[in-house]
């Protein structure tokens, strides 16, 4: 087996404690890993959730009592909505979503077989499909996901850490992107398939981003890369 890149495991980039999945994460080593069995883990979760806080709104669709759903918003099943988020004004959440408490899933926001942590906020035109989005993450107006290859082959993750260049097969044809805690995405970015971002990282503005790009960086206009300042 080689070597696990440890920045961009589950257990570096993720606070599992702000996550309903975090029984279900912890027993990864990468994000992508989740993302074959998230229908699974809400079927398995939202049986279970307690009738006086959760109310099933239609078949294998659980919404927190506290949470505001807009008229105008489509949830399929199964999902998760947590409690206090705000699903806006055609919100289209087309199934497989497990979303985290306090978050914000805005007007025309589209998402599709992901697990979004507590606190996160996809408030305008953003599409996320076969992506994880962590705590305190926030993707501007127009930023979406590129979930599948032009070219339609499997995604590979690729990138550089101390110990030179990786390149990692994950066997999935789908694969949005890995936004690790307190991610900042610039509007009307794209984050391509294969996309792995480390937690405290800003991308700039209208960025097409690939690759792993490392934790408590900024990722600037052409691609390039820089270190926050300490």
């Amino acid at each position: 087996m080689k070597d696990i890149i440890s920045e961009i495991t589950i257990k570096n980039m993720y606070s599992l404690e702000h996550t309903m999945a975090g029984r279900f994460l912890e027993a990864l080593t990468y994000p992508w890993e989740a993302l074959p069995n998230i229908k699974n883990y809400i079927l398995e979760i939202g049986k279970t959730l307690d009738k006086d806080e959760y109310e099933e709104i239609s078949p294998d669709v659980w919404v927190h009592k506290t949470a505001n759903v807009f008229e105008s918003a489509y949830i399929a099943g199964p999902s998760i909505i947590g409690p206090e988020t705000e699903v806006r004004q055609c919100a289209f959440i087309r199934g497989n979503a497990l979303v985290g408490a306090g978050c914000v899933v805005g007007n025309s926001t589209e998402l599709k077989n992901v697990i979004i942590f507590d606190n996160v906020q996809v408030p305008h035109y953003n599409y996320v499909g076969d992506s994880l989005l962590g705590y305190k993450s926030h993707m501007g107006a127009g930023s979406i996901t590129s979930n599948v290859k032009s070219d339609k082959t499997l995604v590979h993750v690729k990138g550089k850490n101390s110990e030179g260049m990786f390149d990692i097969d994950t066997g999935l044809k789908k694969f949005g992107a890995m936004l690790g805690d307190c991610v900042e995405v610039g509007c009307n970015s794209v984050l391509n398939p294969g996309s792995v971002i480390g937690s405290n990282t800003n991308i700039y503005p209208l960025s097409p981003v690939r690759g792993y790009v490392p934790a408590d960086s900024i990722y600037k206009t052409g691609g390039v890369i820089a270190a926050k300042s300490q």
